[in-house]
This record gives structure tokens, C-alpha cells and sequence, in this order.
């Protein structure tokens, strides 16, 4: 592996895909023969990747304390965590990391519902303003849901009611009363 390689940051989601679109073009090659192979080769590597993540969690779970927040918080781990079930945190804990991780809003959620892996948040400006691009807003908050919670297929965003006028109250002009 390459210096460059070591360092370059890696995704799940772009990671799959690129796997897809290589297992696609050998589909598409006209050797079933290769192509069922490079699926077991797929197939095979996961399984192994996934044991090994299974006994890191069960050595960490064992020593003096869980794994470590700064291991559940990395997307990277955090998304090889998800890929082979063993992630220690639940759906909601998880879904609650991703949207901390966006900074630039705050974000609520309003409803997660299952079925169809669609979450409903509210998005209020950091600033408290509620004035942000919905598509921003949605964009952010899937990138960091593919990493912690791919279960979340589709984020609807609503925007923060606007909250009372702000009424400016100023001293009396001098002289007055």
C-alpha cells in the first residue's frame, strides 16, 4: 500500500459503489465464470474483515472499559462496524452522532420510520435563524448518515418554525417622563 493510499480518506458509500461497478463490468464481460468468482472473492474478504472486527470489539470489550469513543466516532470504523452488524451503539444513538457531526445546523429529528428508512428532521441555522438551504442541509445529513447509519435511505428536511419577532426596546429619550 502506497503512502498515498494510507492517508487518502475512504468512504463506505464510495467504496461500495466503486465494488459494484467492478463486479458490474465483469458481469457485463460475457465470463459468468469470472464474475461469480470475483463475487466469491468479494463474499470471502468480507466475512474475514468481519471476524477480524468482531474479535477487535470482543478484545476491546474485555479490557478495562468499552471501545473507546474516539473508535465509535470515527466514520471509517464506525461504517465497517455497520457493514458487519457489530456496530455496540443502536439505530437512534447512532443517527444522533451522525446529525452532531454537522455542524453548520442543528438538526432534530422528527420521526425515523423504519420501514422505509426515511428520517424526518427539523433544521434550525446554528446560528437560530432557521433560514438554511434544505438541499444543504439534506446533503450534509446523509453523508454523515452513510457513515453511522446506512439504515437511513432518505432524510426529508423541515425548517424550524420562526420563532416570536424579536422586540427592540430602547431607553426613553432624555428629558421625557
Amino acid at each position: 500500500m502506497s503512502a498515498a493510499t494510507a492517508t487518502a480518506p475512504m468512504n463506505a458509500e464510495q467504496t461500495g459503489r466503486r465494488v459494484e461497478e467492478v463486479l458490474d463490468r465483469l458481469a457485463a464481460s460475457g465470463d459468468p465464470a469470472a464474475a461469480t468468482a470475483a463475487e466469491e472473492l468479494v463474499r470471502s474478504l468480507m466475512d474475514f474483515y468481519g471476524a477480524g472486527l468482531a474479535r477487535i470489539l470482543h478484545l476491546l470489550a474485555s479490557s478495562a472499559g468499552s471501545p473507546s469513543a474516539a473508535l465509535l466516532g470515527d466514520e471509517l470504523v464506525a461504517s465497517l462496524l455497520v457493514l458487519h452488524d457489530l456496530h455496540p451503539e443502536d439505530c437512534d444513538t447512532r443517527i444522533a452522532r451522525a446529525l452532531d457531526s454537522v455542524r453548520e445546523h442543528t438538526l432534530e429529528v422528527v420521526d425515523f420510520d423504519e420501514e422505509s428508512g426515511t428520517l424526518r428532521v427539523r433544521a434550525r441555522e446554528a446560528g437560530g435563524c432557521g433560514c438554511g438551504s434544505g438541499a444543504d442541509v439534506r446533503q450534509a445529513a446523509e453523508a454523515a448518515l452513510a457513515c453511522f447509519a446506512p439504515e437511513v435511505r432518505a432524510v426529508d428536511v423541515e425548517t424550524a418554525p420562526e420563532g416570536p419577532t424579536l422586540l427592540q426596546i430602547g431607553t426613553a429619550p432624555t428629558g421625557t417622563r
